[in-house]
């Protein structure tokens, strides 16, 4: 249920070490304030907390905190969030492989981990063209540094906060590594969810009218539908930790596909679109609670 859309602004200008080189998003110290503007590592953040529950190392404290808060009210949040992740995955080898899809700009990317979008993009098609935006300042040192270390395919990174998408379409970078005139995989996974409606309306609507015809939006989104109690208690947490999270209804999110026409097998429970052979057999495919769905603009 946790993943990055907006976030304080800012550049770190990919260091991530301070003067005497030691890694402060590994250590979990703050590095100078004059290093990282944007950066506070006093309250929690979204990015940092989805690291955490990926079970990875660039968090501080505080995020550790929040993630535990979570994970108290809902014990098998970890899995959940690694099934978001193997969603995103499944979602971009479908879209290459399938649908034909070379491009693809991932809204509220978060920080890199395994298998990134672009990594498995490129896997399924060398030619493969990936944008990231994000607009925390820690994911944007992270993300720079990744992609200049990258040897192959065009791929870039935009900071740029969601809720403003005019700016992400007008980003040097984007135009620079996109072709907007072809078919675009449009990425919101579990974005929108700290967004209200007319903001997640608006983040959709306009990105999707920037794209060809023939381009695609992916969208995974956490519900109530599933378990109400246990997702009530989970969104009370986030909100004390000074997060907004908004969780909506199948019809709901459908409604975030205004203008598109949703591809097989439509908008479900996420486990069960396009499960990977490779995986185990899900005894539930509303255990995780959260709808996805991929759908082609008209």
């Amino acid at each position: 249920m946790i993943d990055t859309g907006v976030a304080a602004e800012g550049s770190v200008d990919g260091a991530t070490t301070d003067g005497d080189g030691v890694d402060w998003l590994t250590t979990g110290s703050a590095p100078p304030p004059h290093r990282t503007p944007g950066l506070d590592a006093a309250r929690p953040n979204p990015a940092r907390i989805y690291d955490y529950l990926l079970g990875g190392k660039d968090n501080f404290a505080v995020d550790r905190d929040a993630g535990d808060a979570l994970i108290a009210r809902l014990p098998t949040l970890p899995a959940m969030t690694r099934a978001v992740r193997d969603f995103l995955h499944r979602a971009v080898r479908h879209l290459v492989r399938v649908r034909g899809v070379r491009q693809f700009l991932d809204i509220g990317s978060g920080l890199p981990t395994a298998c990134n979008v672009h990594e498995v993009a490129l896997e399924a098609d060398p030619g493969a063209r990936v944008v990231y935006v994000d607009a925390d300042p820690v994911v944007a040192a992270h993300s720079r540094a990744l992609l200049a270390d990258h040897p192959g395919g065009s791929t870039a990174f935009v900071e740029a906060d969601a809720t403003d998408p005019a700016s992400v379409l007008a980003a040097p970078a984007l135009g620079a590594t996109l072709d907007l005139s072809e078919p675009v995989g449009l990425l919101v996974v579990d974005t929108l969810t700290y967004f209200p409606d007319p903001v997640a309306r608006d983040v959709v609507a306009t990105l999707l009218a920037a794209l060809a015809p023939g381009s695609y939006l992916t969208i995974s989104h956490p519900t109530p539908d599933f378990a109400p109690e246990a997702t009530r208690r989970t969104v009370a947490a986030v909100e004390r930790s000074g997060l907004s999270c908004t969780t909506r209804t199948q019809d709901e999110v459908r409604a975030l596909f205004a203008g598109t026409e949703l591809v097989e097998p439509g908008l479900v429970p996420l486990l069960s679109w396009h499960p990977d052979a490779r995986d185990a057999v899900v005894p539930d495919p509303c255990g995780v609670y959260a709808w996805a769905g991929v759908a082609r603009r008209r």
